[in-house]
C-alpha cells in the first residue's frame, strides 16, 4: 500500500507550487486492462472493503499505471500465464488526496507512506499492489491485502505456511521478470525502478 494531517499537507503542496498534470494532457498513464487483458481488476479502494472502511475511488475506477510499466507487467503476466495463473490488481495509480486520507487513518510510514509535495510510488503510477489467481481463486499468500502485521512482510516465515511462502516467491519471481521489486514490508507491493524519484503530483481521473 505504501506513500500530516490534510490541512498541513495541502499547505505544503501549495507552498511548493507543485505542477499538476491532468491525464487528458499527459498520455503517460495507461489502463492495465490494455496491457494485461486477462488480469483481474479488484480495486479495493473503489469499495469500502479496505483498511479505511470507506470507498475512496469511484466504483468504475480504472487501474492506471505509468506507460513505462506496460512491458514490465506484460513480462510478469507472461511468466504466470505459462502456469495457468493470472495477476490480480488491488491498487495501481493512487490520487494524492487518497494518499492523504490513508495517512490520516494510519499514520505509520512503514505501512502508509507520508504524503509530500511530490508524487512517488503509487501516486506516480510506478507501483502496484498485486496477487495471483488460478482458476478464479486467489492463491494462499498467508495474509489478506493491507494486513498490518509482521506476517505481511514479504519474506515473513513466522505464521506463514510453506505453501504461502512458495506462492509469495512465485509472485516475486514473476514480477522480477519485469524488473519490478517487492517492498519488504508488504508481499503484495511492487515498485518499478525510480518509483521513489520525486515527480509532479498528477491530477488524473480514475474513470
Amino acid at each position: 500500500m505504501r506513500g500530516t494531517g490534510l490541512a498541513a499537507t495541502v499547505a505544503v503542496v501549495a507552498t511548493a507550487a507543485v505542477a499538476v498534470a491532468p491525464v487528458a494532457a499527459d498520455p503517460a498513464l495507461v489502463d492495465v486492462r490494455d496491457v494485461v487483458p486477462d488480469a483481474i481488476i479488484d480495486l479495493r479502494y473503489a469499495t469500502a472493503d479496505n483498511f479505511v472502511g470507506e470507498q475512496m475511488y469511484p466504483a468504475d475506477a480504472r487501474c492506471l499505471v505509468d506507460a513505462s510499466m506496460a512491458p514490465r507487467l506484460t513480462a510478469a503476466a507472461d511468466v504466470l500465464r505459462s502456469s495457468g495463473e493470472v495477476l490480480v490488481f488491488w491498487d495501481c495509480y493512487r490520487p494524492h488526496e487518497v494518499q492523504v486520507r490513508m495517512y490520516d487513518a494510519v499514520s505509520e510510514p512503514g505501512w502508509v507512506s507520508r504524503p509530500g509535495p511530490y508524487a512517488k510510488s503509487h501516486e506516480a503510477g510506478l507501483s502496484v499492489d498485486v496477487t495471483v489467481a488460478r482458476d478464479g481463486a486467489l492463491l494462499d499468500m498467508g495474509t489478506g491485502f493491507d494486513e498490518f502485521t509482521p506476517r505481511a512482510n514479504a519474506y515473513a516465515t513466522d505464521g506463514v505456511s510453506p505453501e504461502a511462502q512458495a506462492n509469495r516467491a512465485r509472485l516475486r519471481d514473476a514480477m522480477a521478470a519485469g524488473g519490478l521489486t517487492v517492498y519488504k514490508g508488504e508481499w503484495w507491493h511492487f515498485d518499478a525502478p525510480g518509483a521513489y524519484t520525486p515527480r509532479p503530483i498528477l491530477d488524473a481521473p480514475l474513470n
